[in-house]
């Protein structure tokens, strides 16, 4: 029989993000967010090609980031609400990682997987972070759909993407449980 990590089983087990706009300082410092950053990292990554990068994004470029929102979002004709909704995600945040999917050219691993690889790492980020008792949240929207402004704004290659913002901060209040997935209506046991 294998040997079970309770206590890491338990933590999958009840698991929960906390709401980003929930999230206030103190937030890791360097030394913590290395060690988070380092677990993250030991996601499978396809082939050891490490398809994804970490951008730390700090309280002063995170207030960058919330001030080119508005312009680029009215270029894009977004709606005003979508604007402000993406500037704030920027500007009420204290500390946010952006995890890079950078696929790699490789003949053996696909392009696909390497992508997915890049959303593992945010779930492990998401999940080292909240492990090493911070809040955490894991964040998209429009802005970093848009080669425009990650392009621009975060330095982005063509070839890469934004799997996601992670959050990272000092919860205010814990979220309550939320409804969670059918498991039987999601699983099909395949036997023969």
């Amino acid at each position: 029989m294998p040997t079970r990590n309770d206590a890491a089983l338990d933590f999958l087990l009840t698991r929960r993000s906390r709401p980003a706009k929930s999230l206030t300082t103190p937030v890791p410092d360097d030394a913590e967010l290395r060690t988070i950053l380092t677990a993250a990292a030991r996601t499978p990554d396809h082939g050891k090609l490490e398809p994804w990068r970490f951008l730390v994004l700090k309280k002063a470029a995170l207030g960058r980031l919330a001030a080119a929102v508005p312009a680029r979002g009215a270029d894009l004709g977004e709606e005003e609400e979508r604007i402000e909704k993406m500037a704030r995600q920027f500007a009420d945040a204290d500390l946010a990682v952006a995890v890079v999917s950078s696929p790699k050219p490789s003949e053996k691993i696909p392009e696909i997987e390497q992508i997915h690889s890049a959303g593992a790492v945010c779930l492990a980020l998401l999940n080292a972070g909240l492990a090493a008792g911070w809040g955490a949240n894991w964040l998209t929207g429009w802005a970093s759909h848009d080669r425009g402004f990650i392009e621009a704004h975060l330095g982005l290659a063509p070839h890469e993407s934004i799997a996601g913002f992670i959050h990272l901060g000092t919860e205010t209040s814990a979220p309550p449980e939320r409804p969670r997935p059918d498991l039987e209506a999601i699983t099909t046991w395949v036997e023969a």
